[in-house]
């Protein structure tokens, strides 16, 4: 039975910037003295960090290495969702991930879910029309959270296909083949009382095998090219007229 608890305080990161190429990368846990996990946390991510969207989907954080401690690991699995807050925005999302919280069966309509700042609103130029998805923090196939509120924000297209995609199929190809444990976390980064997250950070660390499986620590951008998004508010314009 998956063990759940839907309330998490939020944690803190001091992050360092280094962009380079990965895929599967073995690496070993950072331990600052800033940064912690479990019960007691404060989330101060600062966007100031963060390089300006520079036409790719995601930047790499702290050399691809997570802000995981040792204490966090385990093999079991279980998933952690934050209360949303008093805009209604999402919080962190962790979840040390096996075969057994996967899900057995297709996902089911999330339509009703309206998200912070959530807007629909098509434009011409965006693969399938529509701006704004509902974005799983975790993705459903990963932990079978559905329509969770607590896990779910308002992000572009781009978001969720070309950014944060990538990520859950690599987990989760990683969990099905190996049986193993993927610690896995999700943190919508918002600007002071904005409803919709400038992006999301991504960790995820293979727990048997000491991250030689998975590896990665990225912050995915909640953009779309030739659109401009007002992140206060959800409003957007197109730019790219043509």
């Amino acid at each position: 039975m998956k063990k759940k608890i839907t309330k998490i305080s939020t944690f803190i990161i001091s992050a360092l910037l280094s962009l380079f190429i990965f895929k599967y990368q073995p690496c070993s846990p950072v331990v600052t003295e800033t940064y912690s996990t479990g019960s007691d946390q404060t989330e101060t991510f600062s966007l100031d960090s963060v390089p300006a969207y520079s036409q790719k989907a995601y930047a790499v954080i702290n050399n691809n290495i997570p802000y995981f401690t040792e204490a966090d690991y385990t093999t079991e699995s279980y998933e952690y969702y934050s209360n949303l807050d008093s805009l209604g925005r999402c919080g962190v999302c962790i979840a040390s991930i096996g075969r057994d919280l996967m899900p057995s069966e297709e996902r089911g309509p999330i339509g009703k879910v309206r998200p912070s700042g959530w807007h629909t609103i098509k434009y011409d130029n965006i693969d399938g029309n529509y701006l704004y998805n509902r974005c799983h923090l975790i993705g459903y196939q990963l932990t079978g959270e559905n329509a969770n509120t607590a896990n779910l924000i308002t992000g572009t297209r781009y978001l969720n296909v070309q950014g944060m995609l990538p990520f859950e199929d690599m987990t989760a190809d990683y969990i099905k083949e190996t049986g193993n444990h993927v610690l896995y976390r999700a943190t919508p980064v918002f600007d002071g009382d904005n409803l919709v997250a400038d992006g999301v950070l991504l960790e995820g660390y293979s727990v048997e095998d000491n991250g030689t499986g998975i590896c990665f620590n990225v912050f995915c951008y909640n953009v779309q090219p030739g659109i401009e998004i007002d992140y206060a508010t959800g409003d957007s314009s197109q730019t790219d007229k043509k």
